[in-house]
């Protein structure tokens, strides 16, 4: 079901829909907690210009109705960003210089609502100067000067940035953090452990399918050319902005959920361990915490079934040979990074295993399998934008733009060839292969042999059970805003199986894979 095709067939259009789906829509591994104001770029002031925003407090305070300062909305928790700014803002003379489509840097501001929904409140767009142009930017605000000009340059800053998150989702949270970075477990496994090595048993069905998906990617997805390239914002430079965005913000010890939540400002850990979320309906971090706990526990038990003592770990030649590999060799130029955890604990051990098995199960199926359902319905989520903002351009565009602002923003949007393309490989990603194995129902066999660790699976498989039963009660509270909208579909990505996959489902209803095998 396409969102464009749901009963509310305008729900694109709206900030409401535009400001869920940072939480419950295919990227929700973006947002985060705004920490400090004014907010400032990291980025050098001699090449890219000021590095204070054009988000000020009067602009902020304004935007929520003075209803509390922006010191007070920041201490509280109350705002929140899509910051695409320094990520971006590199990029943008050169992607301008292809033809058919533009860049910006970034900034999409969110102020969090006492019924708990999230409503954006200003999205600020940049281009460096250059050595002909001084540096333009701009902040939109809904409904910008409260005409019906201002209503439609809104609509188009919210289409820029949506192409920007919809590049970032691909080519960072989906390509980069899943896909990729899977491989040097994968490899570092079959060239360190043995078949019989329990580490290898447990990982096995996280690993089935994945080096010959990448490397059909590679041949067709991601290739020079490829359908990434002519299809989403950063074109011929897709690859390379996933390779910036592995250098500066990749790191294995947070890519487990709670320590990237963390780290986002998305959620703290409390004195008893605890997280607690910054925002209380968050779909993919109430779901996720679920499933990552269970995984957490199998991986736990497991570990301590087949190492009694702390000693086992340690001397465990193969074990340490395959983590070595993985920071040497996998890793080799962030191999020295003081956060590699150490394999030298129980804890240590299942942690990293767990953060193996959520980033090939639930982090990938979160992100890969709404694509088309979600991203189907173009003007939902355009993969690129062809126009810059008529402000920024001036004279016949501005003249194009108040007589027929809905046409600029159709031509703002891929092409009906991109769209065509994208469409059909959105489909193809969003299948599940027909011979899937799923989480928690699928089961090793050497796990049967062993009476302890088939029991401590049943645990697991009916852990699984209750989780989709609670995702089920939660997307039937009505209290529960951001699981869906009008005519939405629910937010059932971190569903798990409950039993057969193919049971009259829609495609994010079949469960949770176990690796990243589409």
């Amino acid at each position: 079901m396409h969102v464009g095709n749901a009963g509310d067939k305008f729900a694109w259009f709206r900030d409401e829909e535009f400001a869920r789906q940072t939480i419950a829509g295919m990227n929700p591994l973006s947002i985060q907690l705004v920490t400090e104001f004014p907010i400032k770029s990291k980025l050098d002031e001699a090449t890219y210009g000021p590095a204070d925003s054009l988000i000020t407090e009067e602009l902020v305070e304004e935007q929520i109705r003075r209803v509390m300062t922006v010191e007070e909305a920041v201490a509280n928790k109350k705002l929140f960003m899509l910051d695409y700014h320094d990520l971006l803002l590199p990029y943008v003379l050169k992607v301008r210089k292809l033809e058919g489509t533009t860049l910006y840097g970034s900034r999409a501001l969110f102020f969090l609502t006492a019924d708990g929904t999230l409503r954006p409140i200003a999205i600020e767009l940049t281009r460096p100067k250059s050595k002909r142009k001084p540096q333009w930017r701009q902040v939109f605000t809904p409904g910008c000067d409260g005409s019906v000009t201002g209503s439609w340059l809104w609509q188009l800053a919210k289409a820029h940035v949506l192409a920007h998150d919809a590049g970032v989702h691909q080519l960072v949270s989906h390509w980069l953090r899943t896909h990729a970075c899977t491989e040097p477990y994968i490899i570092a496994a079959n060239r360190q452990l043995s078949q019989m090595h329990p580490v290898y048993r447990l990982l096995h069905p996280h690993f089935r399918f994945t080096m010959e998906i990448n490397a059909q990617a590679r041949a067709m997805l991601i290739n020079a050319d490829g359908i990434i390239e002519g299809s989403f914002a950063p074109g011929e430079y897709s690859i390379e902005l996933s390779s910036v965005a592995y250098d500066q913000q990749w790191r294995f010890d947070m890519e487990a959920l709670p320590e990237d939540l963390i780290r986002r400002g998305m959620a703290v850990r409390k004195e008893n361990g605890e997280l607690e979320l910054a925002i209380e309906d968050y779909p993919y971090a109430n779901d996720g915490l679920l499933i990552w706990d269970a995984i957490k526990e199998w991986a736990l038990t497991y570990v301590e079934h087949y190492y009694p003592c702390t000693a086992d770990i340690v001397d465990d030649e193969e074990l340490q040979a395959w983590w070595t590999e993985v920071r040497t060799k996998g890793h080799a130029d962030k191999q020295d990074e003081p956060w590699w955890p150490e394999l030298d604990s129980h804890e240590n051990l299942a942690q990293a295993l767990a953060t193996i098995m959520w980033v090939t199960s639930a982090h990938h199926a979160a992100v890969n399998f709404g694509q088309y359902p979600m991203a189907g319905y173009i003007p939902n989520r355009p993969t690129m934008a062809r126009r810059n903002m008529p402000t920024e351009m001036g004279g016949d565009d501005m003249r194009a733009f108040v007589e027929a602002p809905e046409k600029v923003l159709l031509d703002t949007f891929p092409s009906q060839y991109q769209s065509a393309i994208v469409l059909a490989i959105l489909d193809l990603l969003s299948t599940h292969s027909s011979d899937e194995e799923y989480m928690g129902t699928h089961e090793e066999p050497s796990w049967k042999q062993d009476g302890a660790i088939r029991q401590a699976f049943e645990k697991f498989k009916e852990r699984t059970r209750e989780i989709a039963e609670q995702v089920d009660e939660w997307n039937n509270d009505p209290d529960r805003k951001n699981r869906h909208g009008a005519g939405m579909v629910p937010y059932v990505l971190l569903r798990p199986s409950d039993g057969d996959p193919t049971d009259e489902k829609m495609v994010m209803e079949m469960g949770i894979p176990n690796s990243i095998s589409i």
